[in-house]
């Protein structure tokens, strides 16, 4: 007799004391079914874990690459971001600030002119013109301002540095997420093959009670029970499937409509690295440099604003020259130029002083702000580490736990078909105990995966692993 067809009358030769034609007319009922259906009672859940070793056997050459596949990822991601490209535009913009902080040391060079009455007044008395055409040429360049210029340029190159880190700041959690939502999609996935493996087996169990049933009427409630299970099942497939097409939807956005396969994730980011050495890392994030940056920013604003007192000395070469109509002499063409040196000595400069002391408070506000982020981002580090250790050491449990599981489940279908020594009940919570266990497995493998990932976005970053 095949197993199928032992499956099936088990429960009906399990009753002895019934008499011999009705176990004859029970199994007479149950032969149609058996042609139709016997070969779609098998185990479910192996048939689906044999198939991906099938197709990699037949291609191993098309073995798929996850960690490539997260790299393509988030590639576009950060391809297709408006934040990314707006941090960007915002590093580019500080670069462009120190040109110009740096351009005040340059020759500078202006032109003016005008017209209107105009008049003039020395020792030989006062002159005027009805109508006069002005015009002046200025060229000088700051030789000397007490290392102003310098300091301003170190300041805004700090925070030319800033951005630039802001900017690498923005890709990382960007990385973050698409790899955190790479994971989410690819745990409800695997939520809906589970879920589905267990819809094929109580939709199983459920044909093989209708044709005991409708040879034992006393086995209706076994029935309902099952058929129950079934709705469950069902219930929890379609909110593994809602849940994996909103996480789809997200990434979508980030991606594009187009999704790689979600093959393979499973085996990465599965070594949790030493908490000593995570704790090193912190001060390597984007982040922490940003602020670091502009720590440093803010000390060279503070000798910028110190040096405003400091006398300043620029040589110059200026001109001028006016043509006049009408007045008291007529026609008048007179004009004057000026060559040298310009010194500018501040006397007294009563601002400078608070503002002086202001830039100094907020250079160490930088700097206790900076202190407070890596403070928060080490302990950070602590509590995601303990609980990516806690996740993969669920993990293991629930491995080891899920290997009893399946030899309770299969002794308990066993003992119902063959002996008749366990109830329906007994069978049904033996596989809602094993598929439950496997969904754990697989939320304690994608739990630990991302607080992996976690862990490298608070040091040295995802990106930086990927690559």
């Amino acid at each position: 007799m095949t197993p199928a067809l032992s499956s099936v009358l088990a429960p009906v030769r399990c009753r002895p004391r019934r008499a011999a034609a009705a176990a004859a007319l029970s199994i007479a009922a149950c032969l149609p079914w058996l042609g139709a259906h016997a070969a779609t009672c098998i185990d479910e859940d192996r048939l689906d874990a044999a198939a991906p070793q099938a197709a990699a056997s037949a291609a191993p050459s098309a073995a798929p690459d996850p960690r490539g596949t997260l790299q393509s990822m988030v590639r576009e991601a950060l391809t297709r971001s408006h934040q990314v490209g707006a941090a960007r535009l915002l590093a580019d913009a500080a670069e462009d600030d120190i040109r110009e902080t740096r351009a005040a040391k340059a020759v500078q060079a202006s032109i003016g002119g005008g017209v209107g009455p105009g008049g003039s007044q020395s020792l030989a008395g006062t002159e005027t013109s009805a109508l006069q055409l002005r015009g002046s040429v200025n060229v000088g360049q700051l030789l000397y301002d007490g290392g102003r210029i310098d300091r301003l340029v170190d300041w805004r190159t700090q925070m030319a540095e800033s951005a630039r880190h802001g900017q690498l700041n923005v890709q990382e959690q960007l990385a973050l997420t698409t790899v955190a939502l790479a994971l989410e999609r690819s745990r409800y996935r695997q939520h809906a093959l589970v879920y589905g493996q267990y819809v094929r087996k109580m939709g199983c169990l459920v044909q093989a009670l209708e044709t005991i049933v409708r040879a034992d009427r006393g086995r209706a409630s076994e029935l309902v029970q099952a058929k129950k299970s079934l709705q469950q099942a069902e219930i929890s497939l379609a909110g593994a499937q809602s849940q994996l097409r909103g996480t789809e939807v997200r990434l979508r956005r980030l991606v594009g409509d187009t999704l790689p396969g979600a093959e393979g994730l499973a085996s990465l980011l599965l070594e949790v690295q030493p908490l000593p050495q995570l704790v090193a890392d912190v001060e390597r994030s984007s982040e922490v440099a940003a602020l670091t940056a502009q720590t440093a920013a803010a000390q060279h604003y503070v000798d910028a604003v110190a040096a405003a007192t400091s006398p300043q000395v620029a040589w110059n070469v200026s001109g001028s020259q006016a043509i006049g109509r009408g007045g008291s002499r007529g026609s008048v063409k007179n004009g004057s130029y000026a060559i040298g040196l310009s010194v500018n000595i501040p006397l007294m400069s009563p601002g400078v002083g608070p503002a002086t002391d202001a830039a100094r408070k907020r250079a160490r506000a930088a700097e206790m702000q900076r202190a407070e982020v890596i403070e928060a981002r080490r302990f950070r580090v602590a509590e995601v580490h303990e609980q990516a250790q806690a996740s993969f050491d669920r993990l293991r449990r629930t491995a080891a736990v899920l290997r009893d599981s399946e030899q309770v489940r299969t002794a308990t279908l066993q003992q119902w078909q063959q002996l008749g020594r366990r109830s329906l009940f007994d069978v049904m919570a033996a596989e809602a105990d094993h598929f439950n266990l496997r969904v754990s497995y697989v939320n304690a493998l994608t739990d630990g995966q991302q607080m992996n990932a976690n862990l490298l976005s608070l040091g040295k970053g995802v990106g930086e692993w990927l690559r």
